[in-house]
C-alpha cells in the first residue's frame, strides 16, 4: 500500500489585533497606548521576558545565585552603601545576562549559518556576561575582606 502524497499547507493568516486607533498598524499599537494602559502592557513585555530568560540555564542559575545573595547582602553590607553596591552588582550580572541572552536571540533569528559579525556580537555580550560576573566577584570579595579582616 502507498502511502498517499501530502501537499505542503499554507500557514494560517496571523488573527489581525484590534489597533487602538484606526489606520495604527497593530505591531505599532504599544506606542500609541498611553497612561496606566501602557504601563500594564509594558510590564507584561518584562514579565514575558523574565519568563523567557528564565529559559536560559545561565539565567535561571543566575537567579537562583540571587535568591542567597540578595538577603546576604543585608546582612554583609555594614551600610546601605555598601548594601546597594552589592545587591546592586547581582543585579547588573542578571541584566547583562537577558541583555546577552537578547542579542544571541536575534542573531540566531537572523539565520544558522555562521558569519563574523554575528560571532563578534555573541563574542561581545558573552564578554560583558563575564565583566559583569567578575565585578560582582570582586565586589563581594573585597566586602567580605572588610567584613571579617579589617
Amino acid at each position: 500500500m502507498t502511502k498517499p502524497i501530502e501537499f505542503p499547507r499554507r500557514p494560517k493568516p496571523p488573527v489581525p489585533v484590534k489597533a487602538i486607533d484606526p489606520g495604527v498598524e497593530p505591531t505599532d499599537a504599544q506606542k500609541h497606548r498611553k497612561g496606566m494602559v501602557r504601563v500594564w502592557h509594558a510590564a507584561g513585555y518584562s514579565l514575558a521576558g523574565l519568563r523567557a530568560g528564565w529559559d536560559e540555564p545561565a539565567f535561571r542559575q543566575e537567579a537562583i545565585a540571587a535568591l542567597f545573595l540578595l538577603p546576604a547582602a543585608f546582612w554583609l553590607g555594614q551600610t546601605w552603601v555598601e548594601v546597594a553596591f552589592l545587591a546592586g552588582s547581582v543585579l547588573v550580572v542578571m541584566i547583562v545576562e537577558l541583555l546577552n541572552t537578547g542579542i544571541e536571540t536575534a542573531i540566531d533569528r537572523i539565520g544558522p549559518q555562521w558569519h563574523a559579525l554575528s560571532k563578534r556580537a555573541k563574542d561581545m555580550g558573552s564578554a560583558a556576561v563575564l565583566l559583569s560576573l567578575l565585578l560582582c566577584g570582586l565586589t563581594w570579595a573585597l566586602a567580605l575582606a572588610a567584613r571579617f579582616w579589617p
